[in-house]
């Protein structure tokens, strides 16, 4: 059980129900996705007094301090706010982060983390900046952070991930299930460069009827490897992936996580 005398967030996972390459840009890919929240699946992160110093970071994590994605939305938020209550507040508080959404998975763990500790700051130091405010800052953590700083369930999102639109549906009931296989997210996106760049132009045409399309109807008339672009790019990195997918079973993002419709 967790206990703690700070204010308790919830870090919420996503599910891309589609997510097709459109095109690439000054080493960015543009994509047009279907992101779904799962309000099932979440980290849970709270402050509390840290060492004095500069702002720590308590969670299961593999990587250093400067490479996790809550410490690089710290030093975007200083860069774009360079404001003493920022930096003071940093070295006086470290975050704790109770990890349930795995890691290198599809699923957005990384950059929910980083959005949801940027609304953390927003409320606890009354910064007063607006939802578009902290979307600028996230954009330079990952690409999906600008999703969960929206507070959307459902969402078409393109561009380089900056571009959030509401979408309004009916929420698919999900189930989802996680390899014990680790995905690159920077290594599936050159294996697609690599080997399938020139799909671009058809997959625009495909994202376009998609896009307008509810996340339920989608995946009752579409098969799996074609809604997600990566799937085939990350099986081109583990073969291993394509023998962990289940009957009727959807790849999410860049990996290693699949879902399906709950069967009634």
């Amino acid at each position: 059980m967790i206990a703690s005398k700070h204010p308790i967030y919830k870090s919420y996972a996503k599910v891309n129900v589609f997510l097709k390459i459109v095109g690439y840009e000054e080493g960015y890919h543009q994509i047009s996705s279907r992101f779904i929240r799962l309000n099932d699946l979440h980290d849970t992160m709270w402050f509390e007094l840290g060492n004095g110093y500069d702002l720590d970071i308590v969670g299961d994590f593999s990587c250093d301090k400067e490479d996790n994605t809550i410490y690089k939305a710290y030093k975007a938020l200083l860069k774009e706010y360079p404001q003493k209550a920022i930096s003071e507040f940093g070295k006086s508080h470290k975050v704790v982060v109770y990890k349930n959404i795995p890691a290198f998975a599809g699923l957005g763990g990384g950059s929910s983390n980083a959005a949801t500790f940027l609304m953390m700051m927003n409320e606890t130091l009354k910064l007063g900046l607006s939802t578009q405010d902290l979307i600028k800052v996230g954009v330079n953590v990952g690409a999906d952070v600008a999703f969960f700083l929206s507070g959307y369930e459902s969402a078409n999102v393109s561009g380089f991930g900056q571009i959030i639109e509401k979408f309004d549906e009916e929420l698919p009931d999900l189930e989802f299930y996680t390899p014990d296989l680790e995905c690159s997210t920077p290594a599936v996106y050159r294996s697609y460069r690599r080997f399938y760049k020139n799909q671009m132009e058809e997959n625009s045409e495909l994202s376009q009827k998609l896009e307008q399309m509810e996340s339920i109807d989608i995946l009752k008339k579409y098969d799996p490897e074609l809604l997600n672009d990566l799937f085939k790019a990350a099986i081109k990195l583990d073969p291993e992936i394509l023998f962990e997918q289940k009957e009727g079973y959807f790849f999410s993002g860049s990996g290693s996580s699949f879902f399906r419709l709950k069967e009634k």
